[in-house]
């Protein structure tokens, strides 16, 4: 009869968690470059909600809502008069860089939903560079990947 207990040596453990930490470490440097991309997204979406959502409260209230972009701050926000507090507020990240373009960093939904300006802002970020085009008539707008 054989009496050995069976089981793992250490070096055996050993090399099997090794393997473990290699496929672990190649998987989380993998994803760093995802991350960029998320944080992208993730910008646009909210920016684009958050526009929607200023031109619905104008039409719903019956007022003027005013949208300000702060770039050296890092921030956006929608007020609906100067002297409130904002009835938005966001930050973003300091790898997004928006610049004007035919279109000033601040415009206003009227309250018929319409824009009191029209034309185009800048969104630089590490990966691409991106567009947001405010149309005349009907407060319309996109953001295209330029």
């Amino acid at each position: 009869m054989n009496n050995h207990q069976k089981g793992f040596t250490l070096i055996e453990s050993l090399v099997v968690l090794s393997i473990f930490m290699i496929i672990s470490s190649i998987t989380v440097f993998s994803l760093k470059p995802q991350h960029t991309v998320m944080e992208d997204e993730a910008f646009l979406t909210q920016l684009k909600a958050d526009l929607y959502y200023a031109q619905q409260y104008a039409i719903s209230h019956q007022d003027e809502v005013s949208i300000v972009f702060f770039p050296s701050q890092n921030q956006y926000s929608i007020f609906l008069l100067p002297d409130l507090p904002p009835v938005v507020h966001r930050n973003y990240s300091k790898n997004i860089t928006l610049t004007e373009g035919s279109l000033t960093l601040y415009f206003k939904f009227l309250s018929d939903g319409n824009v009191n300006k029209f034309g185009t802002i800048f969104i630089q970020t590490n990966n691409k560079r991106y567009v947001l085009t405010v149309l005349i008539g009907k407060g319309r707008f996109y953001v295209k990947e330029y």
